[in-house]
């Protein structure tokens, strides 16, 4: 139970909730890190205390805004809750206010940094206040930062028209699949779970799970190659002499290619039913084989994001997998590092693969310039196919309700 709640006029008591702060400091404009180190130092000062009423807490938070120097920053935060607060109709009706954080993550979307995407929310915020706007269409909306970056010195038509293409995109309704592949400790659960939060994709598979699943279906003195991992299924390979010294290249491959195999129409059961039920998925694994990636690009109407990712350097993948015995206990390190010489000669093979069949190719550096270039990649495929205008995208008449 939370050690301290907070009370508001009417006497209602919730629990203090360090999220949902960091929400509210990111809507005002701040940094997740800004707005998160805030959010913890109250927390560590309310530590004691068990009821505080909101005035006091908005007091709280406040004096620590104050001592930023951030112009803007206070008075945002000040007023989140005002009723002159601008509202937002989206296209089935729905009004909910304006929010600096949704922006500035569709900004993000298109490949902006944080910085410059809080330039043109607040360009944004300004323009709707000094015009005195209540409220305002999410088209129109979208109109004006598509015109506020092609008239930008800093960003400008290029930037804007993957605002366009983004946008028509997701006027279309058309469902978008994301493939990520990868060797073992290269990110890809991670990113998978970035791109379902940024994109509100409610639908994620990791092809460990399916494996997983398909075990305890099938004994492993049946499908013995299944019951082993990705990097060490050349093990289960039937009629396989013993091995002495370092596991040959062409066995590596063979054990990885079986057991991929098996998991393909699992795969393909998953991306079948994402498409006949219109939602967007996120499928993520090593099983994902380059040539098995382009198979399931041609054979389905939605938007198809094949990715591979990779680490170019040996001790970033051994950090990156001693990690787990951290981050996810349950998956432990020691098993990954007895066979790292196989997982990163596993990755080489995967990596060729991807060059081969023209799969786009990401090295993680970060997990800000992962979600970066995929979705830049994403936003360059469906602009091959983007033949419409803005009149057409943003509605005809918020180009002529705008008086600018």
């Amino acid at each position: 139970m939370a050690k301290t709640f907070v009370e508001d006029l009417e006497e209602t008591r919730i629990p203090f909730l360090r999220g949902i702060l960091i929400r509210s400091l990111q809507d005002a404009g701040l940094e997740f890190d800004e707005a998160s180190h805030i959010a913890s130092e109250i927390r560590n000062e309310l530590a004691d205390t068990a009821l505080i009423s909101t005035e006091d807490l908005n007091r709280m938070v406040v004096q620590h805004l104050t001592s930023l120097d951030k112009e803007g920053v206070v008075y945002r935060y000040e007023n989140r809750n005002s009723p002159l607060l601008i509202q937002v109709e989206q296209q089935g009706g729905r009004v909910s206010p304006f929010s600096r954080l949704k922006f500035r993550h569709s900004l993000e979307t298109i490949g902006l940094r944080s910085r410059e995407s809080d330039e043109v929310v607040q360009m944004l915020q300004d323009h709707l206040t000094n015009k005195s706007i209540k409220t305002i269409k999410s088209r129109h909306l979208a109109m004006l930062i598509y015109r506020y970056l092609r008239q930008s010195s800093k960003l400008g038509p290029a930037v804007a028209h993957r605002w366009l293409v983004w946008h028509d995109f997701i006027n279309s309704g058309r469902e978008l699949i994301f493939l990520i592949g990868g060797t073992a400790g290269c990110g890809k659960s991670s990113t998978a779970n970035t791109l379902a939060s940024r994109l509100e994709i409610v639908r994620t598979q990791s092809t460990d799970m399916l494996r997983e699943i398909m075990r305890t279906m099938i004994p492993e003195q049946l499908m013995p190659v299944l019951h082993q991992s990705s990097f060490n299924a050349w093990k289960g390979l039937p009629a396989r002499e013993k091995i002495h010294g370092e596991v040959p290249d062409e066995l590596l491959v063979q054990g990885y290619l079986s057991q991929a195999d098996l998991l393909s129409l699992a795969m393909e059961a998953v991306v079948d039913r994402a498409t006949r039920e219109h939602v967007s998925l996120v499928l993520e694994g090593v099983h994902l084989h380059p040539v098995f990636m382009g198979k399931l690009q041609a054979k389905t109407s939605a938007v198809v994001i094949p990715v591979m990712l990779a680490l170019l350097k040996r001790k970033h993948l051994q950090q990156r997998i001693k990690m787990r015995s951290t981050n996810v206990p349950d998956r432990g390190a020691a098993h990954y590092l007895q066979y790292f010489d196989e997982i990163w000669r596993l990755q080489s093979y995967l990596l060729s693969e991807a060059d081969r069949a023209n799969i786009h190719i990401v090295v993680n550096e970060s997990r800000d310039k992962v979600f970066s270039e995929i979705m830049r990649f994403t936003i360059a495929t469906l602009a091959m196919e983007f033949d419409s205008t803005p009149e057409k995208v943003f509605g005809a008449k918020a180009f002529v309700d705008d008086k600018d």
